[in-house]
C-alpha cells in the first residue's frame, strides 16, 4: 500500500523554509509489491535432477547442485538457497536420517548442513574450517541411527545429527569409499580392502580395526529404492528458475534480463551451453536458442556477449566462441559465420573445426541500431559492423595484427557517448585497450602493453578485464591491478597509454591517499542512477562506490553479506526497481540497492513511498520512489518540525525512520516535501508510521 500527493509548485517556495507550508492531500493505493531497500535474492537452478532423497511426506532433490523439497501430500514446492536457509552453495550430496528427521547437506567445499523439517538449518563449519593435509573428499555417505558416517579419503568421520556435531574422527590414512554396520561392527572399504572394528571399542585408535576376511551379505548396497520410485515424477515438476547457474554476461533492458553462460577464454573453453536465459519482471525464466545446434550442424556454446537492438525490443544478438546469431520475438532468426558473412575462424576458414572457433566474443549496437563485433584471430577483418541495413562494413588495422593474424581475445565492445567504439585485447600477448572512432574510421585512443598512471607508474603486466562510461563521460578500465580511469577531456587528447588512478585520501590526519581499491582484480563495473559505480572483483566481492569516488558506500563479500561467491562475472542493474543482478562463478543473486532512475518532472503521478503505512516492529528503510535527479527531501512532522533530510539517490530517497538524534519516531503521519537540485518545483507526499 502506498500513498500519493498532488504536486503543488506553489506549496514548496523554498526547501529551506517551511513556515508557511500547507498540504493537499490526495491518497492513492498502489497494487504493486517492492522488496525492501538493501534486501538480497537468489535465483538458483534446479533444473538437472542429480539425487532423490524421501524424507517423510517430502522428496528432497538435489538438482544443478540446488536443493528444493517436494510435498507429496499438498505438492507445494519449496526451494533453498544460500540467501533464505543455507550456508552455502554447490551441494555435493544430501542424505535423509528417519531417526532424528533432518537432511544432511554436504556441499563441494565440504562445509556440512543439517535441515529440519521446519526448513531451518542449522552449520556445521568445522570440517570445512579444519586445516589438513589429508584428502578432505567426501565419498560417501551411511545413516545409522542418529549417526551419519562421511566415508572421506583419509578415514570416517562420525556425525551425531541429534546433537549436530562432529563426534568423532577415525584417521586410518586410507580413502574409505564405503561403510556398514551390522550387528555392532563397523564395516569399510578402504583402499579397495575390507576393514573392521567394534562399535564398542575406540575406533580412533588405528589399532582397533582389524582386516575383514568375510562381509555380511549386502552389507555395502546402497538403495536406489527413492530415485526409481520417484524419478518419472521429479521429471514433471517445475520448481522455477533459471536453467543453468552460468552467467558470463548480463543486460538488463525493457524490464527483461538477458543473460548468456560466458565460458570461453583464450586459455580455456567451458562448453558451457550458448542458451541465453531470460528473465521477466514476474520472476519467470524462458529459455532461447537451445534448438541452434541442430539447427547450424555445429556447436552452440560459450556464448560471452548479449546485446538488444536499441531501435527494437524484440530484437537482440549473442555471440561467442562459436559466432554471432541473431533472434527476434523470442525466437533464432539466424547465425552469421564463415559462410555467409565477413567473419573468420581463428584456426582459418579450411580448418574442420572452423565454425566451432569463430571468436566473435564482443558485441555491441550503437544508437542507430547498427551491430559492432570483433573477430579474435581473424585474418582479414578484426573489427566489424552489421548495419541496419543489412550490410558488412569491416577494418583489418596494422593496430589489430599481431603479424600472423589478428589479435587473440578482443571482447567487451562499448559505445560511448561520442559514438566512439571501445573494447578490449586481454590476452597476455598484447594486452591493450582500443577507442575507434567510425566517422574518421581511424583510432581516437589506444592503450597498448603499458598503462601509465598520473605519479609515473608503469604497468605493463595489466591485464584488461572490462571497459565502462560513467554519467560523466569518463571511461573506466578494469584490470587485474585495479582500476584506471580516462578523463572525459583525455580520450580526445591522443595521449596514448596515460591513465588516472582515483585518489582516496586516508582518514587518520595524515596528506596520504591511497588508490582506489589498491592491486584488486577488477572483473566489472556497472553505473547505477545516481552516478555510483559497482564494481566486481574476482576473489574480494562486489565494491559500490561514490559517485565523487572518494566513498566505499558497501563492500559485500561472503564474510559480512548473503552473496553467493566473491568472484563475480557479470553486473546489471534494472533502473526502474533498483535492483543490482550479481552474476557469480556459482550463480546468480541481486541486491536492491536505493538509487533507481530519476523522472524528468515529479508529478502526483509518479511519487510515492512505502511500505506506506510503515507496520509496527519494521526495522527496515522507507523508501520514497519518482523523484527527479539529486532531488532535496525533507521529512517533516505535520505541524512542520523538521525530522530527517537528505537527496535523492537517481529517483529514489530512504529513510531509516529516525530523526536527527538518531531515535525511531513516534507513531503519526509524516510529510515527505521534496523539491528539483534547483528549488524550483516539487512535490509533498506523507507516510504513516504505525508504534
Amino acid at each position: 500500500m502506498s500513498f500519493k500527493l498532488s504536486s503543488r509548485n506553489s506549496i514548496i517556495q523554498s526547501l529551506l523554509s517551511f513556515k508557511t507550508l500547507v498540504f493537499v492531500v490526495c491518497f492513492l493505493h498502489l497494487p504493486v509489491c517492492h522488496a525492501q531497500t538493501g534486501s538480497w535474492h537468489a535465483y538458483m537452478a534446479y533444473h538437472d535432477v542429480q539425487q532423490i532423497v524421501k524424507g517423510g511426506n517430502n522428496l528432497y532433490v538435489r538438482a544443478s547442485n540446488d536443493l528444493y523439497k517436494y510435498n507429496l501430500q499438498d505438492h507445494s514446492i519449496v526451494t533453498f538457497d544460500k540467501i533464505r536457509q543455507l550456508s552455502d552453495t554447490n551441494i555435493g550430496t544430501i542424505a535423509w536420517n528417519p531417526t532424528v528427521k533432518k537432511l544432511l547437506i554436504i556441499y563441494d567445499n565440504y562445509n556440512i548442513d543439517l535441515l529440519a523439517t521446519n526448513d531451518e538449518a542449522f552449520n556445521i563449519g568445522s570440517y570445512y574450517l579444519k586445516t589438513m593435509t589429508q584428502d578432505k573428499k567426501v565419498n560417501n555417505i551411511y545413516i545409522y541411527e542418529q549417526y551419519a558416517y562421511l566415508c572421506t579419503g583419509f578415514g570416517i568421520i562420525k556425525l551425531n545429527m541429534q546433537r549436530q556435531e562432529i563426534s568423532e574422527s577415525y584417521i586410518l590414512n586410507k580413502n574409505v569409499s564405503q561403510v556398514g554396520i551390522k550387528d555392532g561392527i563397523l564395516y569399510a572399504n578402504a583402499d579397495g580392502s575390507y576393514i573392521s572394528g567394534k562399535l564398542s571399542d575406540n575406533l580412533i585408535d588405528p589399532g582397533n580395526w582389524t582386516a575383514a576376511t568375510t562381509l555380511p551379505d549386502g552389507i555395502f548396497n546402497q538403495s536406489t529404492a527413492d530415485w526409481d520410485e520417484h524419478i518419472e515424477l521429479v521429471r514433471t515438476l517445475q520448481p522455477g528458475g533459471p536453467r543453468y547457474n552460468r552467467f558470463g554476461a548480463m543486460r538488463f533492458e525493457n524490464g527483461l534480463l538477458y543473460t548468456v553462460g560466458g565460458g570461453y577464454s583464450c586459455v580455456a573453453d567451458m562448453n558451457n551451453p550458448g542458451t541465453v536465459q531470460v528473465m521477466d519482471k514476474n520472476g519467470d525464466w524462458s529459455f532461447l536458442g537451445e534448438e541452434v545446434s541442430a539447427q547450424t550442424g555445429h556447436s552452440f556454446v560459450d556464448n560471452d556477449d548479449i546485446d538488444i537492438d536499441p531501435t527494437d525490443a524484440t530484437h537482440f544478438f549473442v555471440s561467442g566462441k562459436t559466432g554471432l546469431y541473431e533472434f527476434r520475438d523470442g525466437a533464432f532468426v539466424r547465425e552469421y559465420n564463415i559462410d555467409n558473412s565477413p567473419l573468420e575462424s581463428t584456426l582459418g576458414n579450411s580448418h574442420y573445426n572452423a565454425k566451432n572457433y569463430t571468436l566473435v566474443e564482443g558485441i555491441t549496437f550503437d544508437p542507430s541500431g547498427n551491430l559492432w563485433c570483433a573477430c579474435s584471430g581473424s585474418r582479414s577483418a578484426t573489427l566489424l559492423c552489421l548495419q541496419k541495413n543489412g550490410e558488412w562494413k569491416t577494418w583489418f588495422p596494422n593496430e589489430l595484427f599481431n603479424g600472423v593474424k589478428g589479435l587473440k581475445g578482443m571482447q567487451k565492445l562499448l559505445c560511448d557517448n561520442r559514438g566512439y567504439i571501445w573494447f578490449i585485447n586481454y590476452h597476455w600477448e598484447v594486452p591493450s585497450i582500443y577507442c575507434f572512432n567510425p566517422v574518421t574510421e581511424t583510432f581516437v585512443n589506444k592503450y597498448v602493453n603499458t598503462l601509465i598512471n598520473q605519479d609515473g607508474t608503469s604497468y605493463s603486466d595489466a591485464i584488461p578485464h572490462n571497459i565502462q562510461e560513467d554519467m560523466e563521460h569518463n571511461i573506466w578500465m578494469c584490470t587485474n591491478k585495479g582500476l584506471f580511469m580516462v578523463d572525459e577531456d583525455q580520450i580526445e587528447s591522443g595521449v596514448n597509454n596515460e591513465v588516472i588512478q582515483v585518489k582516496v585520501p586516508r582518514e587518520d590526519g595524515t596528506d596520504y591517499a591511497d588508490y582506489l581499491l589498491g592491486s584488486a582484480i577488477v572483473t566489472v563495473m556497472t553505473i547505477d542512477d545516481a552516478g555510483r559505480k559497482w564494481i566486481g572483483t574476482q576473489g574480494s566481492g562486489v565494491y559500490l562506490i561514490s559517485e565523487d569516488n572518494m566513498q566505499e558506500v558497501h563492500h559485500f563479500t561472503t564474510d559480512n553479506s548473503p552473496i553467493l561467491s566473491n568472484t563475480i562475472e557479470s553486473l546489471a542493474i534494472n533502473h526502474e526497481t533498483g535492483e543490482v543482478f550479481i552474476g557469480t562463478d556459482v550463480g546468480l543473486c541481486s541486491y536492491m540497492s536505493d538509487a533507481t532512475a530519476a523522472v524528468d518532472k515529479m508529478t502526483k503521478d509518479n511519487i510515492y513511498a512505502f511500505p506506506n503505512p510503515v507496520p509496527s516492529g519494521y526495522n527496515g528503510l522507507i523508501t520514497i520512489r519518482g523523484l527527479s535527479f539529486n532531488a532535496d527531501v525533507k521529512i517533516l512532522t505535520v505541524s512542520g518540525r523538521l525530522v530527517a533530510q537528505g537527496r535523492s539517490k537517481g529517483g529514489t530517497y530512504t529513510w531509516d525512520g529516525r530523526d536527527s538524534q538518531g531515535r525511531h519516531v513516534a507513531s503519526g503521519v509524516y510529510m515527505i516535501a521534496t523539491a528539483t537540485s534547483d528549488g524550483k518545483s516539487g512535490v509533498v507526499a506523507k507516510v504513516a508510521v504505525v508504534k
